[in-house]
C-alpha cells in the first residue's frame, strides 16, 4: 500500500492530525493507496512556507526561475512513463493518452512559462513632455491553486507554472481523488533545485483542505478549476475578502455540424471530442447539432464509431477507453442517462456499465459510450454537465436554429463549428457564447491565446499573458519631468 504525503518547505510531510484517505483505482475498484486528509492546520503550515520563501524567490531573477523550472520540464519528461502509469491508475485513462497528451502538456506548461517570463514587456507612457509614467508588474504573494481530477497533472502544472514563473509562491490543493501525480511532482521539484517553501502541496478533501485554503486570509490570489456550484462558493468567500479570483468550471459544449462540412473529418474528431478520457473533459462536445440534409448519415457513422469503442484496460497500450474515475462518478453518469430515458430519449448506443475482458478490471467502474437523440435543447439532458461518455445529437434546418440551440445554456466554455464556408464559419463563431470556438478542429491549443468561459463556466483568461497579468499586481509610477 503506498502513502502519501503533503509537500511542505521542500519536505514530504504526514498530515497533522494523522488521517489518511482511501484512493482507488478506477479501474479495478481497490484502493492502492492512501491520500493525506488534511486541513486548516496544514494549510497554515504550507502557507507559512510559502511566506517565509516568497521574499528570495520573488527577488531571484526571471532567468534563474526559469532555469530551475525548465529543469522541472526535463524531470517530467524524463519520468513519462512512472508518471502516466499513476495517472492511469489514479484516473481510469487510457495510459496511451496520457503518454501522448497529459505528461507532455505538463512539462509544456512549466518549459513555455519558464522562456514566457524572460520576454515580458512592461508599458510606459509619455505625459505631453511634464512626466514618464511606467507599469510595474509585481508578484502577488502566496497563490492558492486548486485543480481538478480530470486532467490532474497537466491542469495542476497549467496553474503552478506561471504562478511561480512570476516570483510568487504557491500552496496547491489537487483533488484528492487522483493525488498521485501532484505527489510525484513533488519529489521532481525538489530533485530540479527549487528552493523550499515555494511550491507546497497538500492533499485532502474540498470541504477541509480547500476551504481552509480559500478562506486564508493571507492567500491573496485564488485559482480554481473544478464544478459551477464549488465555483459560485468559492466566489462567495472570495468576493468580501477581496482576492484576486480566477474560475474555470463547468461546460456543455455544442458541436454544430453544417452540411456542407467534410463529413469523415469531421465523425472521426466528434468521436475524440465526445468521449476522450471517457468524455471527462471540460471542453468535450456533449452537446452534437447537425444539419438536417447530414444528420442521418452522421448518426449513423457516429454510432457505428461509438459501438467499437469498446472499454478495456487502461494499463493496456491498445485501450482507447477506459474507467470513469469513481464509483460516486460513475454512479451520478447512470443516474443521468436513466433521466434521458425518462425525457423521451431515444438510447442508439450505449447507456449501461461494462465490463472489460480480463480479471483484472472486474470491478472497475466502466460506462459504454452513449449516444441519445430525441431531445429538446431544454430539457436536463442538454442542459446539467454529466462529465461522462454520454452525447445528445439532434438536428437543426438553419443558421439561426443553430446559434440559438447552442446558446440555449447557462454555460460558455467551448464550442466547434463544422463548415466548408469561410463566411459561415466567423458569423456563427462569433454568434456562440463561448469562449472559445473551434473552427472544423477540436482542442487545439496554444499556451499564448487567452482560455476561460462565459455565463456560468467562469470567470477570468488563464494562458500565455493571462496567466502571467493574472498572478501579478500592476503599479504605476510617474517621474515629472519639470
Amino acid at each position: 500500500m503506498k502513502t502519501i504525503l503533503n509537500y511542505m518547505n521542500g519536505e514530504l510531510t504526514p498530515p497533522a492530525g494523522g488521517r489518511y484517505l482511501d484512493n482507488e483505482d478506477p479501474s479495478t475498484g481497490k484502493v492502492y493507496s492512501r491520500c493525506p486528509d488534511s486541513g486548516a492546520e496544514d494549510i497554515e503550515r504550507a502557507v507559512a512556507a510559502a511566506e517565509a520563501a516568497f521574499p528570495a524567490w520573488s527577488n531571484t531573477s526571471a532567468e534563474m526561475r526559469g532555469r530551475v523550472m525548465s529543469r522541472i520540464a526535463d524531470l517530467i519528461e524524463a519520468n513519462l512513463d512512472p508518471l502516466a502509469e499513476a495517472e492511469c491508475i489514479d484516473n481510469g485513462k487510457p495510459i496511451t493518452l496520457a503518454r501522448k497528451v497529459d505528461i507532455p502538456r505538463a512539462a509544456a506548461n512549466f518549459r513555455f512559462f519558464a522562456g514566457a517570463i524572460q520576454h515580458a514587456a512592461s508599458e510606459a507612457h509619455m505625459t505631453d513632455g511634464l512626466a514618464l509614467n511606467y507599469t510595474q508588474r509585481r508578484p502577488r504573494g502566496v497563490a492558492g491553486l486548486i485543480s481538478p481530477w480530470n486532467l490532474p497533472l497537466y491542469l495542476l502544472t497549467w496553474k503552478v507554472a506561471p504562478a511561480i514563473a512570476t516570483g510568487n509562491t504557491a500552496v496547491a490543493k489537487p483533488s484528492e481523488v487522483t493525488p498521485m501525480t501532484a505527489f510525484l511532482l513533488s519529489q521532481l521539484c525538489t530533485e530540479a533545485g527549487l528552493p523550499p517553501g515555494v511550491l507546497n502541496v497538500v492533499h485532502g478533501r474540498g470541504p477541509a483542505a480547500g476551504a481552509a485554503l480559500v478562506a486564508h486570509p493571507r492567500v491573496p490570489t485564488i485559482s480554481f478549476t473544478g464544478g459551477t456550484v464549488t465555483g459560485a462558493a468559492i466566489a462567495s468567500t472570495c468576493a468580501p475578502m477581496f482576492k484576486r479570483l480566477s474560475l474555470e468550471l463547468g461546460g456543455k459544449n455544442p458541436n454544430v455540424i453544417f452540411a456542407d462540412a467534410d463529413l469523415d473529418q469531421a465523425v472521426a474528431t466528434s468521436m475524440r471530442s465526445s468521449f476522450a478520457n471517457q468524455g471527462q473533459i471540460c471542453l468535450c462536445g456533449s452537446r452534437i447539432l447537425v444539419e438536417r440534409p447530414a444528420f442521418e448519415p452522421f448518426v449513423a457513422r457516429l454510432v457505428e464509431g461509438a459501438s467499437k469503442l469498446s472499454a478495456g484496460d487502461p494499463l493496456d497500450p491498445a485501450t482507447e477507453h477506459g474507467a470513469l474515475v469513481s464509483r460516486p462518478h460513475m454512479e451520478k453518469v447512470l443516474a443521468c442517462i436513466e433521466v434521458a430515458r425518462r425525457e423521451g430519449g431515444e438510447i442508439l448506443c450505449g447507456g449501461r456499465r461494462v465490463q472489460p475482458p480480463g480479471q483484472r478490471c472486474a470491478g472497475g467502474y466502466f460506462i459504454a459510450p452513449t449516444v441519445i437523440t430525441g431531445l429538446g435543447p431544454s430539457c436536463r439532458t442538454n442542459q446539467e454537465e454529466i462529465f461522462g461518455p454520454v452525447v445528445t445529437v439532434a438536428p437543426f434546418d438553419d443558421e439561426q436554429e443553430a446559434v440559438a440551440s447552442a446558446n440555449e445554456t447557462r454555460y460558455g466554455l467551448s464550442a466547434t463549428v463544422w463548415t466548408r464556408d469561410l463566411a459561415r464559419a466567423h458569423r456563427v463563431a462569433g454568434a456562440i457564447q463561448s469562449g472559445t470556438v473551434w473552427v472544423n478542429c477540436w482542442l487545439l491549443r496554444d499556451l499564448r491565446v487567452p482560455f476561460g468561459g462565459m455565463k456560468h463556466s467562469g470567470l477570468g483568461r488563464e494562458g500565455g499573458e493571462d496567466s502571467m497579468r493574472f498572478f501579478t499586481e500592476p503599479k504605476n509610477v510617474c517621474i515629472g519631468m519639470r
